[in-house]
C-alpha cells in the first residue's frame, strides 16, 4: 500500500451564494480559512468569477477526456494516473498551439 500524502489546508476560499450559511462561515473561521462568500440578496456573485473560472475551465478541459468523464477505473491510483496523463496532454496541446 502506498503512503498517502498529507493534505494542506487552504488559506482562502471563494464561494458563491449557495454556500451563504452562518454555520459554514463559523466553521471556516474556526479552521483559520479566510473566506469570500457572496451573500444572498445583497451582492452579485459576478466578482467571484474572476477566481473561480480557472478551476471550472480546468475541470471542463479534463471532462473532455472520455475516460475521465465517466470513471471507468476502480482504483484511485489508476484514475489519478489518467488525470495526470490528461493534464500533460492538455499542456502539450496548448504549448504546441503557442509555438505555431
Amino acid at each position: 500500500m502506498t503512503p498517502r500524502l498529507r493534505r494542506r489546508r487552504p488559506t482562502k476560499l471563494h464561494a458563491d451564494k449557495g454556500y451563504d450559511y452562518d454555520h459554514l462561515r463559523r466553521w471556516l473561521v474556526r479552521r483559520g480559512i479566510q473566506h469570500r462568500i457572496a451573500s444572498k440578496g445583497v451582492e452579485s456573485s459576478q466578482r467571484l468569477g474572476r477566481h473561480r473560472w480557472v478551476v471550472e475551465r480546468t475541470v471542463s478541459w479534463l471532462a473532455g477526456c472520455r475516460r475521465l468523464h465517466r470513471r471507468y477505473e476502480r482504483k484511485p491510483e489508476h484514475f489519478l494516473a489518467f488525470v495526470g496523463m490528461a493534464a500533460a496532454l492538455i499542456c502539450h496541446r496548448r504549448l504546441a498551439k503557442t509555438q505555431l
